[in-house]
C-alpha cells in the first residue's frame, strides 16, 4: 500500500463535504463553487480507488470507506492550521489577521484604522472583509468582528455597541410639500429593504417598524432591495430612499450631514456586533491591544442617547 498522500486540495474538499454532508455548503466554507467540491471529491476517488459518497439527488451519505479515515482529517488540518499560525508569528513584523463583516469593516474599521496603527506601530494588519465565519484554527484569524446573538462555540465574544435599528435617509427626502414629516409619508417613499438571513436573528424590517409607529396598511414590501447593507446606505446616501440601520454603521454619516434621522423611533433587535477571539489567545500582545482599542473606540464613537440627531 502506498503512503503517498493525495492532494491537499482534494482531502480538504472531502472533509468539508463530508462534515456538511452538503457540497454547497462545503463550497460556501472553502470560497469556492460547488462544482469545485464535485470535482476535488471525484479527483480524490479515483486517486484512492474508492467510493466516498453515495448521491440521491442533491443528497450525501458517507460509504464506509469514508468514514474510515474521516476522524483523523479534521486535527489533521487543525495541526496544519496551528502551523501556519505559528510561522505567521514568528515573522519579524508581527501580523494581526482581522475577519469583519464587510459593511463595518469599511465604513466604521477602516475610517478609524490609522489610530490604531498609530498606537501599535509595530503591529501589520490583515483585513479579510467577508460574510463568511471563519475557522480561527484553518484559517489563520487572530479576531473576528461579527453580526450575531454572540453565542460562538469556543470563542469569548466581547459585545461592542447597543445596537437598535432606526431610519436615515438623504436631508432632501426632508423638504418640500411631499418631505417626510411624520412616519406616515413613507408611503409616498422609496424604501430600502435589506434582505437580512433570519439564521443569523431577528433584524427588524419596514413592516415591523411601521407597525410599531402605528402607520396603517401600505404595500411595504416595494421599493429596493439589497443583500449588502453597504448597498443599502449607498442608496441612502445618494437620497435614493430611505432605509433601516444601526448607529455603528452610520454614525460617520450622521455627524456629517450625509444622513439624518427623520424620526426618533427606534426598534430593539437581538442581532448586535461582536467582537470574537480564542480565550486561550486573550492576553497575546496583538490580540489584547486590538481589543482594548476596538473597544474603546466604539464607546468613544457613538453619541449619547440624548444627542442623536434626529430631524
Amino acid at each position: 500500500m502506498s503512503d503517498r498522500l493525495p492532494s491537499l486540495g482534494a482531502l480538504r474538499a472531502f472533509e468539508a463535504a463530508a462534515r456538511h454532508l452538503s457540497l454547497t455548503w462545503a463550497a460556501e466554507e472553502l470560497h469556492v463553487t460547488p462544482a469545485a467540491i464535485s470535482h476535488q471529491v471525484k479527483t480524490l476517488e479515483d486517486d484512492l480507488g474508492l467510493r466516498l459518497f453515495d448521491r440521491t439527488g442533491r443528497r450525501l451519505a458517507l460509504t464506509p470507506e469514508a468514514r474510515a479515515g474521516l476522524a483523523e482529517l479534521r486535527p489533521g488540518f487543525d495541526l496544519l492550521g496551528e502551523g501556519v499560525r505559528r510561522i505567521r508569528a514568528s515573522r519579524s513584523s508581527p501580523m494581526l489577521r482581522i475577519t469583519a463583516e464587510p459593511t463595518f469593516a469599511g465604513m466604521w474599521l477602516v475610517p478609524r484604522l490609522a489610530r490604531f496603527r498609530a498606537q501599535c506601530p509595530e503591529l501589520d494588519v490583515f483585513i479579510d472583509a467577508s460574510d463568511r465565519l471563519a475557522d480561527f484554527d484553518r484559517d489563520g484569524v487572530d479576531v473576528g468582528i461579527r453580526w450575531g446573538a454572540g453565542q460562538y462555540p469556543g470563542l469569548t465574544a466581547v459585545r461592542l455597541f447597543e445596537e437598535q435599528v432606526f431610519p436615515v435617509c438623504h436631508p432632501r427626502l426632508l423638504e418640500g410639500g411631499q418631505g417626510l414629516k411624520e412616519p406616515g409619508d413613507l408611503a409616498q417613499q422609496t424604501l430600502i429593504h435589506l434582505d437580512w438571513p433570519r439564521e443569523k436573528g431577528d433584524w427588524p424590517d419596514w413592516r415591523q417598524w411601521l407597525d410599531a409607529a402605528g402607520v396603517g396598511a401600505f404595500d411595504s414590501g416595494r421599493g429596493l432591495r439589497f443583500t449588502a447593507h453597504s448597498d443599502c446606505l449607498r442608496a441612502a446616501v445618494d437620497g435614493q430612499g430611505v432605509a433601516l440601520t444601526t448607529d455603528s454603521l452610520v454614525v460617520d454619516d450622521l455627524r456629517s450631514g450625509r444622513l439624518v434621522r427623520p424620526f426618533a423611533l427606534a426598534l430593539e433587535t437581538d442581532v448586535q456586533m461582536f467582537l470574537v477571539f480564542r480565550p486561550d489567545r486573550a492576553a497575546e500582545p496583538a490580540v489584547s491591544a486590538f481589543r482594548e482599542w476596538l473597544v474603546a473606540e466604539a464607546r468613544a464613537s457613538l453619541p449619547e442617547k440624548d444627542q442623536i440627531r434626529v430631524k
